[in-house]
């Protein structure tokens, strides 16, 4: 497919031309595709500021946040996918630093090309009032209308077959730089955010980049003997998931924590339910909690002026970050 064709088709017609990984991994077509957490910052925690580095690792731009006793000390090595917001978010670095801070060497990568979510534009032009007139309102769905198609124009551009590619790049990249933290935990771990999330999902199957061109049925390419391939990580961890399949799920073979909002549309319940049941069938350890009464995008590290969504990101972090440390 043409970039100009990914560039002019809606996502939605796009992931049914990528099922080809993990089986029929088709985002729920009933599903909203990103939201404004995945696509936006907010407000950073008040005088906290990144401490890693921007680097390249086989030409791809990472953001990298190091144990302040590394390598004295040994270290896993964790894989931070984000949300849309990208490796120069404030915030991404400073979840990364968070897991540095409990003993990871935490790589982030640039999954996005130079090309996150923040450098399209979303902004609102008309405010929104109480009791909006009727031109108001019809000025409102217009400019709402223009501000999800941004968004799946964006998400065209940033498919598997373009995504996989780069973080493979990477992973080739990080097993030579840093052989001694991917041999002390035995592989690569990874946490995915938002749309990372998925990303870790299929890096924890067995058939990925060599079918997100999306000829051919994963299941017809692997009896060919052409695509078959170890997981590219040892264990996996996500919140908050979008565009994720129950195909997605199903098809992860290493162990994997959920971090799920309660009602939440961009990663439904009948979706991560049938995933869930699918794993537990294929001997998959898997653990799933689900927050009510947070927004999606919760587990990000950002400010929240309710007390109650700050714990619950504490939880979600402790959950995650106990996940990682006990497999």
């Amino acid at each position: 497919m043409a970039d100009e064709d990914l560039a002019t088709k809606a996502p939605e017609s796009d992931a049914q031309e990528t099922s080809g990984i993990a089986g029929d991994s088709k985002p729920d077509q009933g599903a909203a595709s990103m939201g404004e957490h995945c696509t936006t910052d907010r407000p950073t925690p008040a005088g906290d500021q990144p401490t890693g580095e921007i680097a390249k690792l086989n030409d791809v731009e990472v953001y990298i946040a190091k144990p302040a006793d590394y390598p004295h000390s040994p270290s896993k090595l964790l894989l931070l996918l984000t949300g849309g917001t990208g490796i120069h978010s404030t915030n991404n670095q400073l979840q990364a630093d968070k897991y540095a801070g409990e003993g990871f060497l935490v790589v982030m990568p640039d999954q996005f090309a130079g090309d996150p979510a923040t450098s399209i534009s979303t902004t609102q032009t008309v405010p929104a009032e109480q009791n909006p007139s009727i031109i108001e309102q019809v000025k409102l769905g217009v400019a709402s209308v223009a501000k999800s198609f941004t968004i799946d124009m964006w998400l065209a551009r940033h498919t598997p077959e373009k995504v996989l590619p780069i973080l493979l790049k990477v992973i080739a990249a990080i097993k030579e730089e840093f052989a001694d933290a991917v041999a002390h935990g035995g592989g690569i771990y990874g946490v995915g955010y938002c749309f990372g999330a998925r990303y870790v999902l299929l890096l924890g199957s067995e058939v990925h980049a060599d079918v997100v061109a999306g000829q051919r049925s994963a299941e017809s390419e692997a009896e060919e003997g052409m695509v078959k391939k170890d997981p590219q990580i040892k264990v996996g961890a996500i919140a908050h998931g979008t565009q994720i399949s129950a195909a997605d799920l199903a098809g992860c073979k290493v162990p994997l924590s959920i971090v799920a909002v309660e009602q939440d549309s961009l990663f439904p319940d009948d979706i991560r339910e049938a995933g869930v049941k699918k794993l537990k069938e294929n001997g998959v350890e898997v653990e799933e909690k689900v927050y009510p009464a947070v927004p999606h995008g919760f587990a990000v590290l950002c400010d929240y002026e309710d007390g109650t969504i700050k714990e619950k990101q504490k939880e979600a972090f402790g959950q995650l970050l106990g996940w990682l440390k006990g497999n």
